[in-house]
């Protein structure tokens, strides 16, 4: 299975990271050079970026987009592909993991990673080492996609924006499934999981402000809460839907 890495052109030393790590792992991969804050499109005046829970900060939009060159890279082709956010850390078990599961069927999505928030998980998959996901909270640092999923995806992006992992989280027509123990996490919650982070990172998000509510006008204040409500609702649904799955924060691999 080929990884498709998502970089930003001034990211070098993620770029020398993911390559240094991807080649010890003898996984093939491709370079998406990321969307910028600067070239989003449609800009962020346009209509379609106020359809979320909050006005989108330019890097969360650019992120979205990102994540999306990769979908239609997927809905393009016969089979999955990895998805790596390029501060995206691997356990040495995950080669192993792709090659079992590629040839699955049935499968639109799995998530590898843990960061540190509990999911909502079900049976384990019979074939490989996962549990059915009915819900997840955060993470879209490594994912496996398949066709299917991908169009999915996109049709949901095409409809309304949404953080990259939000997006993802919330498209419950996903057949989606989580790997347990969990074989990645980001570079910068490796230290809760005692392991040694391989280079140090910020995050080109979280350094930026946070748009403001208090900034808008009343009616849109009343939109953009009725929809993080909604959201609220429909995660408290699913779980209603699967009362025999359980809540826990699956372990990560050892990263030995």
């Amino acid at each position: 299975m080929r990884a498709l890495v998502l970089n930003l052109a001034e990211r070098t030393e993620r770029l020398a990271f993911q390559a240094a790590q991807l080649d010890r792992l003898g996984l093939a991969w491709d370079r998406i050079e990321a969307v910028t804050p600067e070239s989003v499109s449609p800009p962020l005046s346009d209509a379609y970026w106020s359809r979320w829970q909050r006005p989108m900060r330019p890097a969360e939009a650019a992120a979205l987009l990102t994540h999306a060159q990769a979908w239609r890279l997927v809905a393009d082709s016969d089979e999955p592909r990895l998805v790596l956010e390029d501060d995206a850390v691997l356990m040495p078990a995950a080669p192993a993991f792709l090659a079992r599961v590629e040839s699955l069927d049935g499968i639109d999505h799995v998530s590898l990673e843990v960061r540190g928030r509990r999911k909502l998980l079900g049976d384990r998959h019979p074939e490989a080492p996962m549990r059915r996901l009915w819900q997840d909270r955060t993470g879209a640092a490594a994912y496996l996609l398949w066709p299917a999923g991908a169009r999915k995806l996109l049709a949901r992006q095409a409809r309304a924006p949404s953080l990259a992992d939000g997006l993802i989280c919330a498209a419950y027509d996903l057949v989606s499934w989580q790997a347990d123990p969990a074989l990645a996490a980001q570079l910068d919650i490796c230290a809760r999981y005692s392991v040694a982070p391989p280079i140090e990172t910020t995050s080109s998000i979280g350094c930026t402000g946070r748009s403001s509510l208090s900034e808008l006008d009343p009616a849109a204040r009343r939109r953009f809460r009725a929809r993080r409500i909604g959201a609220q609702f429909r995660m408290g649904l699913r779980r209603l839907a699967h009362p025999s799955a359980t809540r826990r924060e699956p372990a990560l691999d050892s990263p030995r």
